[in-house]
């Protein structure tokens, strides 16, 4: 995926708006994603928790989400890769599919994040998610969808290196060398499985590939050193300060403020150290 194919929406967060314009802004950007009037998680808890199904509209779509931070594009990826990763919350992974690919998001991109899965949260959670998708694309008949399977090019050891490289740079390296004295065979298999087969796949771009990361690695809230790793892959292969900040404060409508506050925390390290040079 290019993230220069695709348009921010129009919207800006202004905390001095009133609870029924957050609302209002919410309810449009919601249905562009979900693509229905009135979305239905509005009914889902009218009888037991109707506020909460106004703060969902509200807050999740009037106020954190309703800014230009973020492409439509990439905010979906990002929550579908949170989502797939913590891998307890399929119905609204069912969701935030539908929602990709209603804001143009391709069905390969979506198996490309969901295979991503695989490197932060295991081939289960992988495996999950993908049982979704296929519930969410065989009721789109219209959809038209080629599974993606890729020839290898190359040694994967080398082809992985060069990956790694061009994501992680020094960061990337240090990780490998902290294993060599003690489980070498991890280090080897980060290179050629998370970066020689999962990374050099073609169908997400590495942009794309990094948002997923940093959503995936804050939302389990399990990975404060590799979070780390991959806010400075994410503003190595063209994110700014702003999106990595963006994409973590996202995480709050998916992982809660914990979560997020650690993540933004990892943030400062990695802005400090790189501003220290």
């Amino acid at each position: 995926m290019n993230s220069a194919q695709h348009h921010a929406p129009a919207h800006t967060s202004h905390s001095d708006i009133s609870v029924d314009d957050r609302f209002e802004r919410g309810l449009e950007l919601l249905r562009k994603v979900g693509g229905r009037e009135r979305p239905a998680v509005l009914d889902a808890v009218a009888d037991i928790a109707p506020d909460l199904g106004r703060m969902t509209v509200a807050f999740g779509y009037g106020e954190l989400l309703a800014n230009d931070r973020l492409t439509l594009p990439e905010r979906q990826v990002a929550t579908v890769a949170a989502l797939s990763a913590l891998g307890n919350a399929a119905p609204q992974l069912r969701f935030h599919i539908d929602g990709a690919l209603n804001i143009g998001v391709t069905p390969a991109e979506v198996v490309e994040v969901l295979i991503h899965t695989a490197v932060y949260a295991g081939i289960p959670a992988a495996l999950n998610a993908i049982a979704v998708a296929r519930e969410a694309f065989e009721a789109r008949p219209d959809l038209a969808f080629e599974p993606v399977t890729t020839a290898e090019q190359g040694k994967r050891y080398e082809r992985g290196l060069a990956k790694l490289a061009e994501v992680d740079g020094h960061a990337g390296d240090a990780v490998v060398a902290s294993l060599r004295d003690i489980a070498p065979d991890l280090a080897r298999y980060i290179i050629e499985f998370v970066f020689g087969d999962i990374y050099s796949r073609p169908a997400l771009d590495l942009k794309f590939r990094e948002l997923a990361s940093v959503a995936m690695c804050t939302a389990l809230g399990t990975a404060a050193p590799q979070l780390r790793v991959h806010i400075h892959g994410l503003l190595n292969v063209g994110g700014t300060q702003e999106e990595v900040v963006e994409v973590i404060t996202q995480m709050v409508g998916y992982a809660g403020f914990p979560a997020a506050l650690n993540g933004i925390a990892a943030a400062r390290e990695v802005f400090a150290e790189r501003a220290a040079g």
